[in-house]
C-alpha cells in the first residue's frame, strides 16, 4: 500500500514529459497548428503589433541616452560625436516627449499583441479541445481498456495547457526575445563595437554557466518534492488506516517512519539552499562585476573621446535588454520542448480510429429499425489485450423477439462479454452476431445502440440531477415522459421523498443515493430509451431483500414486450425465463427452461441451482 502511494505522490511533482526539436517533431506540430487557420487573419495582425512592440523597444535605449547626453554635459556632446544618437532631435523636451510618445504608441502595440494573440491561442486551442474529447469518447472499448482515465484526463488538461501557454505566451515571447536580441547586437555594435567584442567575450560565458548550475538546482528540488510527497504519504495512508494504527498501538512506530521521511527533506532541502546560496553570489557577483568592467572599459573610451558619455549610457541599457534576452532563451526552449512533447501526446490521440459515429445530432437518428430477434452464430471471441486467452469458443443461442434469454455460469464464463459484443463495444474474430437475421455490421454502430439498453449491476449515474439522469435515456424526452418512465420504474415515490425532487443532485457517480434507488432510476432511464433489446448485466445481484423486490417489479415491467438478455448469478431471478443458456469457460453446455435443465444428470444448471436453493 504505501509503495503504492508513494508512486501517486510522485506522479504530482513528475514533470510533463519533453520531446526533440527537430523536422519531424515540427512536422506534427505544425498539424496541430492547423487548427488556428480559420484566425490566421488575427494571427498575423498580432505578430505585426508584436514586431512593432519590440522595435519600438529599442528606441527607449537610444532616447534615453540621447536624453541624458542632451540634459548634462553639452559642451562635451558636441565636441565627441555620439554615433546613431545624433539622427535624434537635440532639444531637451523634444527628446522627454518623443521619449513618452515612443512609450505610450509601445503600449498600444502590446495591448491589441496580447489581445490578439490570446484570442487566436483560446479560440484554436477550444477547437482542439473539442475534437480531442470527441475523439476520446468516439474510441472503440478496447482502447480504453489499455490505458488509465487520468492519464487520459491529462491529455485535454495538462498537456493543452501546456500548449496554451506556448501559443499565447511561450511562442510571441520567443519571437520578440529573438528580435530584441538580435537588433540589441546591432545596436550596440552601431553605439561601441569595441564595447561590444568585449561584452560578448564575457556574457555568454555567464549564461552557459548559469543555465547548467539552474538545471542541478532544480533537479535539487525535485528531489525534495519528490521526498516531501513520500513523507505527505505516511500521513494520508496513517490517517485512512488510523483504526488499524490505534489497534496496533504503532502510533509511536508511524511517527518514527514520519519523522525520518521529513529529516530527510531538511536534509535535501539544506544541500538545496546551500548550492542555491552559491548560484546567487555567483549571479550578483558575475552580473554586477561584468557591469563594473563594462563601466570601466566604457569610462576609459569617454575619456580617450573615442565615445560619449551618452553612448556609453545608451550602451548599457542595450546590454541589459541583451543578457536579459540570451538568459530567456533557455527557459523559453524548455518550454516549447514540453509544448512540444504534450502536442505529439494530443496528436497521438487524433491519430487513433475511432467508431463510425458522428458529430451531427441529427446523424446519429436511427434508421434502420431492429424487431428484437438476437442470434449467435459460432462466435469466437478474444479480448485485443490478452488475444492468447479464449473467453467465448464457438457460442451459440438465438432468441426470439419478446424472448426472455437468461445467461448462466460461474464467474469468468463469458456472460459479461456477450453484453459487450451485442452492443458492438468489441467484434468477435469468428461467427457471426446476427439482428432479425441480418449480421450486425449491416447495422450501423448507432442503429445498434440506440435500439440496446443496458442495466449493469453497477449503476454508474452521473452527478448532475435525477432528472437529467433519467432524461439521458432520450434526451428528447418531456418532463412528463421522464415522470412517467420514473413511476413505471418504481422511482417516482422515493423521488418525491426527496425536498427538491426530481431535482436532486445524486454526487459523483450516484453516491448520494442508494443501490436499489440507483437501479430504478438507470431503470427508468431505459424505460425512456424504450429499446428493442434489453440486457440485465447482474442487475439485482448486490441488493438487499426489500431493494430487490422493487427493483425486480421494475424489471418485469422494463421486459414486457421486448427481447431481454438475462445475465444473472441468482438463479432464483430467471425460472420464468424462455430459455437458459448455460456457459462455463466460454462454451456453451446446457440450453433449456429452468424445469428441463434441472432434469440433467450431473448438469452444471442442477449442479448451481442445487448450492443456492439447498436449505
Amino acid at each position: 500500500m504505501a509503495r503504492s502511494r508513494l508512486n501517486s505522490g510522485n506522479s504530482q511533482a513528475e514533470e510533463l514529459p519533453k520531446a526533440k526539436i527537430n523536422k519531424q517533431s515540427i512536422q506534427k506540430v505544425v498539424r496541430l497548428l492547423s487548427y488556428l487557420k480559420p484566425y490566421r487573419s488575427k494571427f498575423l495582425i498580432g505578430l505585426l503589433f508584436l514586431v512593432l512592440s519590440s522595435a519600438s523597444s529599442f528606441l527607449f535605449p537610444l532616447l534615453m541616452g540621447r536624453l541624458i547626453g542632451t540634459g548634462s554635459f553639452p559642451s562635451q556632446g558636441r565636441q565627441i560625436p555620439n554615433g546613431i544618437l545624433d539622427i535624434f532631435p537635440t532639444d531637451l523636451n523634444t527628446v522627454a516627449i518623443t521619449l513618452l510618445c515612443v512609450l505610450f504608441i509601445q503600449a498600444i502595440f502590446s495591448y491589441f499583441r496580447i489581445n490578439l494573440f490570446v484570442e487566436v491561442a483560446e479560440k484554436g486551442l477550444a477547437d482542439i479541445r473539442r475534437d480531442t474529447y470527441f475523439k476520446l469518447i468516439t474510441l472503440p472499448m478496447n482502447f480504453f481498456s489499455q490505458r488509465r482515465v487520468g492519464e487520459l484526463n491529462s491529455r485535454l488538461s495538462a498537456d493543452l495547457s501546456q500548449i496554451q501557454d506556448a501559443i499565447t505566451t511561450t511562442l510571441a515571447e520567443m519571437i520578440r526575445q529573438v528580435i530584441i536580441f538580435t537588433g540589441g547586437i546591432i545596436f550596440l555594435v552601431l553605439v561601441s563595437g569595441k564595447l561590444t567584442l568585449m561584452l560578448l567575450a564575457v556574457l555568454p560565458i555567464l549564461v552557459i554557466i548559469a543555465v547548467f548550475f539552474g538545471r542541478f538546482i532544480r533537479k535539487l528540488s525535485r528531489q525534495a518534492q519528490d521526498k516531501l510527497a513520500e513523507s505527505n504519504t505516511i500521513v494520508e495512508e496513517t490517517l485512512q488506516g488510523i483504526s488499524n494504527v490505534k489497534a496496533f498501538v504503532n502510533e509511536t512506530f508511524e511517527v518514527g517512519r514520519y519523522n525520518k521521511s521529513i529529516r530527510e527533506v531538511v536534509k535535501i532541502a539544506m544541500r538545496g539552499a546551500k548550492f542555491r546560496g552559491i548560484f546567487a553570489s555567483f549571479i550578483v557577483f558575475c552580473l554586477f562585476g561584468t557591469i563594473v568592467s563594462v563601466v570601466w572599459y566604457g569610462a576609459h573610451l569617454v575619456q580617450a573621446g573615442e565615445i560619449s558619455l551618452a553612448s556609453m549610457f545608451t550602451f548599457i541599457l542595450l546590454s541589459t535588454f541583451v543578457g536579459a534576452a540570451m538568459g530567456s532563451f533557455p527557459e523559453l526552449y524548455a518550454t516549447m520542448q514540453k509544448a512540444f512533447g504534450a502536442s505529439e501526446r494530443v496528436l497521438e490521440i487524433l491519430a487513433e480510429v475511432s467508431e463510425p459515429i458522428s458529430n451531427i445530432e441529427k446523424d446519429n437518428v436511427i434508421r434502420k429499425k431492429i424487431q428484437g430477434a438476437l442470434e449467435f452464430q459460432d462466435i469466437e471471441f478474444s479480448y485485443p489485450s490478452r488475444k492468447e486467452i479464449i473467453v467465448l469458443n464457438g457460442v451459440s443461442f438465438k432468441a426470439l423477439a419478446g424472448e426472455k434469454v437468461a445467461i448462466v455460469g460461474p464467474s469468468g464464463a463469458g456472460k459479461s462479454t456477450i453484453a459487450g459484443l451485442i452492443l458492438r463495444f468489441y467484434d468477435a474474430q469468428a461467427g457471426k452476431l446476427l439482428f432479425d437475421g441480418i449480421a450486425s455490421d449491416e447495422f450501423s454502430l448507432t442503429d445498434i445502440r440506440n435500439q440496446v439498453a443496458i442495466v449493469p449491476q453497477d449503476v454508474l449515474l452521473f452527478g448532475g440531477s435525477i432528472y437529467e439522469n433519467i432524461a439521458y435515456g432520450k434526451l428528447t424526452a418531456s418532463r412528463e415522459e421522464v415522470i412517467a418512465a420514473a413511476k413505471r420504474a418504481n422511482a417516482h415515490d422515493f423521488v418525491s421523498g426527496f425536498p427538491e425532487g426530481y431535482e436532486t443532485v445524486v454526487g459523483e457517480r450516484g453516491v448520494k443515493l442508494s443501490g436499489g434507488q440507483r437501479q430504478r432510476v438507470a431503470i427508468a432511464r431505459a424505460l425512456l430509451k424504450d429499446p428493442a433489446i434489453l440486457i440485465l448485466d447482474e442487475a439485482t445481484s448486490s441488493l438487499d431483500s426489500e431493494s430487490e423486490r422493487l427493483v425486480q417489479e421494475a424489471l418485469e415491467e422494463l421486459m414486457k414486450n421486448r427481447t431481454s438478455i438475462i445475465i444473472a448469478h441468482r438463479l432464483s431471478t430467471i425460472r420464468e425465463a424462455d430459455k437458459i443458456v448455460v456457459l462455463e469457460k466460454g462454451i456453451v453446455i446446457e440450453t433449456g427452461t429452468h424445469d428441463e435443465l434441472l432434469q440433467i444428470d450431473q448438469g452444471l444448471y442442477r449442479y448451481l441451482s442445487g448450492l443456492q436453493f439447498e436449505v
